[in-house]
């Protein structure tokens, strides 16, 4: 005989899954969601594209989160993520893994540019400074721990302490940083102060004189400023800007990446073509980044 008590209980309860999706999915079961993960030097951008697509494609609902370039590509790896932003290079083993772990070897598209500025305090006097002395500030075994060493009066900082802020070692930012200054074979220097986001970064320089700090061009405040930088001592240093990104001049510029699970299709391939896009370029140099290619606004 038919458990009429049962049969109605079932039916409630699957009444209510259907429902909770619905409004999970903004009232619209049939709406599509993309799942975006990654950089945090990446997650301003990221949000500012998901909100302005949204606008043109309501029937889209974009996904985004932060955590790291590392955890945007473990999540890509693992098939939970349709698209990881980085602010590295994937590894050849993490490709590896993703095709792997879900059939299909991950796609590289550069979507802009970032200069990636050394900040100061806005009352330390200092002006420029060279990979070679980045390096020995930031690099194991290096010898420079006070501003005095490199000639440089901070009254801002009573002690004299060189304070270094960097970011945590599941950052696109990080493992850039370190190749790009300290080369491939050198570690950090113990005793840095590291911090999770890009603007974590430049926000304890703000409020830190003795700091020395290194994050994204589109991360400045009026608290904090950035230095001109020159590959080697003595070299005049290039500022960090749109143009120098673009010719190469500046030289801790990188190339900004999504990276998604094979050829993109469907919404993903449709999205990605609008980020490529003027429009999308646009929101690229409106947030402080650098464009693949000169926009309209960018070329003026």
């Amino acid at each position: 005989m038919l458990d009429i008590t049962r049969t109605t209980w079932l039916l409630g309860a699957f009444f209510v899954i259907s429902l909770s999706g619905c409004i999970r999915n903004g009232g619209n079961a049939d709406k599509t969601i993309i799942s975006v993960e990654g950089s945090d030097t990446m997650v301003n951008l990221a949000q500012a594209w998901a909100e302005e697509y949204n606008k043109s494609h309501p029937d889209v609902s974009i996904q985004v989160s932060g955590g790291g370039s590392g955890v945007g590509i473990a999540s890509l790896i693992e098939g939970m993520a349709d698209m990881a932003n980085a602010s590295r290079k994937m590894k050849e083993k993490e490709l590896q893994r993703a095709q792997a772990n879900t059939g299909q070897r991950p796609v590289e598209h550069i979507v802009g540019l970032d200069a990636l500025a050394v900040y100061v305090h806005k009352e330390n006097p200092i002006e420029t400074i060279s990979i070679e002395e980045l390096a020995d500030i930031y690099g194991e075994d290096g010898g420079t721990t006070t501003w005095a060493q490199l000639g440089i009066k901070n009254t801002a900082c009573a002690s004299d302490e060189l304070i270094r802020i960097s970011r945590q070692n599941s950052s696109g930012t990080y493992y850039y940083f370190r190749e790009a200054v300290l080369g491939k074979a050198r570690d950090y220097k113990l005793g840095s102060i590291d911090q999770s986001g890009s603007k974590d970064v430049v926000a304890l320089v703000s409020a830190t004189p003795c700091a020395i700090g290194y994050s994204g061009m589109g991360y400045r405040t009026d608290d904090v400023k950035w230095l001109t930088v020159s590959s080697k001592k003595g070299e005049v240093g290039v500022e960090p800007s749109v143009e120098s990104a673009q010719d190469g001049s500046y030289p801790i510029a990188r190339p900004l990446h999504i990276y998604s699970l094979g050829e993109p299709t469907a919404a993903v391939k449709d999205y990605l073509d609008w980020i490529s896009s003027e429009e999308g370029q646009q929101i690229v140099f409106e947030l402080g980044y650098v464009p693949v290619e000169a926009t309209s606004a960018s070329a003026e």
